[in-house]
């Protein structure tokens, strides 16, 4: 294979890597948010996550036979991932972590991990009784079509795709905008609502906030929400972008975004972000070998396991915290005594 197929293979590569980065990118916001405001590493948000995700998969199957516009079928799957999964996140804290807040550390940590396995049995139960284990997302026609088939139906974002090389389904770039207005939304509220100043009140001094009259337990649950619905959100980009998910299906997305928060900077919204984006490029580049024979002329393309592309993307991991602790984008904390 020459250098002028080799490009804008890569180029593929590259973007496919984007896209798997939103979707690590929208779950890690999850746990940045929570750690940010509580310094607790809230491991039950991958199955906040899968939960949205069967959501997702229960709206489209009810859905399946209704005469309605595709997008309007995704907007409900989404509303609804969201309320449900927001709904939950705020439960957990409620229930599990709440009356663990003057504990050591490590506790609520543990409780973490026992709700995350508790909600996994739940997950498997409830679509154990209708038979079903690995549930398999029947999209809205098109969908799962290219973005740009034939250049008489071709949008300008196609046309503008299709002139630089890249290939993508129509389900890859719903994707990228749900995951841009997502974050757009949540950089909104963050930064310019009154709600969001007052969750980075609690999250900078909570004492202090609180003397200021701001209500600490409600802004602590107003996180929560708002993580779950963006782990809704996640889950529902997740099944539409690999077709199945089951009961299990959080651990690793969920471990890998977990990390993109650590490479980010965990506590850092826009550290989450890059570090998504930054693991999903790197899964997919190590996910291809033998470029090195492309270039010189063999036809074949390999691909690694899956779970040689997670020990590639840990190593990177690791040697970047090395130089860095802190993560791309965190800032140290210094404690005045």
């Amino acid at each position: 294979m020459d250098l002028a197929t080799l490009l804008p293979f890569l180029v593929n590569v590259i973007v496919g890597g984007l896209v798997l980065g939103f979707v690590y990118a929208i779950i890690a916001l999850g746990y940045t948010m929570v750690y940010g405001v509580l310094q607790l590493i809230n491991f039950a948000h991958s199955e906040v996550f899968v939960t949205g995700a069967v959501v997702g998969f229960e709206v489209f199957r009810v859905l399946k036979g209704v005469e309605m516009n595709g997008y309007l079928k995704l907007l409900i799957a989404l509303v609804a991932a969201m309320t449900i999964s927001g709904a939950l996140n705020v439960l957990i804290e409620r229930l599990a972590y709440r009356p663990l807040r003057g504990a050591p550390k490590l506790v609520p940590l543990i409780t973490a991990i026992g709700v995350s396995l508790i909600l996994q049995d739940v997950l498997r139960v409830i679509e154990g009784f209708q038979g079903r284990f690995d549930l398999t997302y029947t999209l809205p026609g098109g969908f799962a079509n290219k973005f740009c088939a034939a250049e008489s139906t071709c949008a300008p974002l196609g046309n503008f795709l299709r002139g630089v090389g890249i290939d993508m389904q129509l389900k890859d770039v719903i994707l990228v905008i749900v995951a841009l207005i997502s974050l757009a939304v949540l950089n909104y509220i963050v930064n310019r609502t009154r709600m969001g100043k007052a969750i980075r009140a609690v999250a900078q001094d909570r004492v202090t906030a609180g003397l200021m009259g701001i209500d600490s337990d409600r802004m602590i649950s107003a996180t929560f929400l708002i993580g779950g619905a963006l782990g809704g959100i996640s889950g529902v980009l997740f099944g539409m972008k690999f077709g199945t998910v089951n009961a299990y299906s959080g651990f690793d997305p969920g471990i890998i975004a977990f990390t993109a928060a650590v490479l980010g900077g965990i506590g850092s919204i826009p550290g989450a972000v890059l570090g998504g984006l930054t693991l999903g490029v790197i899964q997919n580049l190590i996910g291809v070998t033998n470029i090195l024979g492309m270039v010189v002329g063999s036809a074949n393309l390999e691909v690694i396991d899956a779970s040689y592309q997670r020990i590639g993307a840990f190593l990177v991991l690791v040697l970047i915290l090395i130089f860095k602790p802190t993560g791309l984008l965190g800032k140290s904390n210094v404690e005045k005594v």
